[in-house]
């Protein structure tokens, strides 16, 4: 059993991280500055605060763990060089045993491609650098996006799936509680240390096959509704409500935009994962679309929850 510190354990990536460390039979320390940062669900963890602007801050959080999951700000995403460089020098300084980073998109094969991807490859190098004992996970597309406030309310109060992919293409959509098994993985595996993984889901799914998916399991018609880019990094920014300012707002829609402009024309096809050779190395068992759909409450609801990620 190890002591794991999870950064961003209020996020929906790291609320399941946390869920499943302990379903593993792991200590959890919770990194977040919120006062709540599981919503009011009974989470057996330690919660301290951590500054990713901080060296001190950061050497407090992780005096006494074995390990941490790492993932990086959605609305600074720009700046992950910057804080996985950090969280490697301080793992080193704290003698982790292993730095386990999802980096919520797909990792390129070589550097050069546009965008948040190419940066994936940036952090990867500067995060090896430090000399940290990591093993690095590409989440392509999350089944959990569906939940977030960009996405949800469409579903469940307009019977419409709103997205900005194009309707052919293809996407391996993988739970985050199957990120997080991955990610509990590798927390016994030498052979994992300085390796990256590129992961998604059991299917390569159409937005139309998602809409099908999401019908069945509603018992009514949910229409794909395709949104632009734009539209969609629109969405997404707004979903953070009064917590970011104009400016902030403007350059994160932009980026999105920007990234779905790209992921439904691209040769590189980042939503895709050949998941085969990948269970091989670590065998999970991935639930399907259905399976993960089967086990969510689709109902209007007030209830606080993560805005994003």
């Amino acid at each position: 059993m190890a002591k794991v510190a999870v950064f961003g354990a209020s996020g929906r990536q790291g609320l399941a991280q946390v869920r499943q460390l302990i379903a593993a039979g792991h200590q959890v320390r919770a990194l977040s500055r919120s006062p709540d940062p599981f919503y009011g669900e009974p989470l057996e963890a330690e919660v301290v605060p951590a500054d990713l602007r901080d060296e001190a801050s950061l050497d407090a959080a992780l005096r006494g763990v074995d390990a941490a999951f790492f993932n990086h700000p959605v609305r600074h995403s720009r700046e992950r060089v910057t804080w996985v460089d950090r969280v490697g020098r301080a793992a080193v300084r704290a003698k982790l045993k292993r730095v386990v980073w999802n980096t919520s998109s797909w990792i390129p094969d070589r550097a050069g491609d546009p965008g948040d991807y190419g940066m994936n490859t940036e952090a990867i190098n500067a995060l090896w650098r430090t000399g940290a004992p990591a093993t690095v996970f590409g989440s392509v597309l999350f089944m959990d996006n569906l939940l977030t406030n960009w996405a949800f309310d469409f579903i469940v109060r307009e019977d419409r799936y709103v997205y900005p992919h194009n309707p052919f293409l293809q996407a391996n959509w993988i739970s985050l509680d199957d990120v997080a098994k991955f990610m509990v993985a590798a927390l016994d595996r030498p052979d994992l240390e300085g390796a990256w993984l590129n992961i998604g889901g059991p299917e390569r799914l159409t937005p139309p096959d998602v809409a099908a998916i999401l019908s069945e399991t509603m018992g009514r018609p949910i229409a794909y509704d395709p949104c632009t880019p734009a539209q969609f990094g629109n969405l997404l920014a707004d979903a953070f409500g009064d917590t970011i300012d104009a400016q902030e707002h403007a350059a994160l829609s932009e980026r999105i935009a920007n990234f779905y402009v790209y992921n439904n024309f691209a040769p590189t096809t980042p939503f895709v994962v050949d998941m085969e050779p990948v269970l091989k190395r670590i065998p999970i068992k991935l639930e399907t679309m259905r399976e993960w759909a089967a086990r969510q409450t689709w109902r209007p609801t007030n209830d606080p929850r993560p805005p994003a990620g």
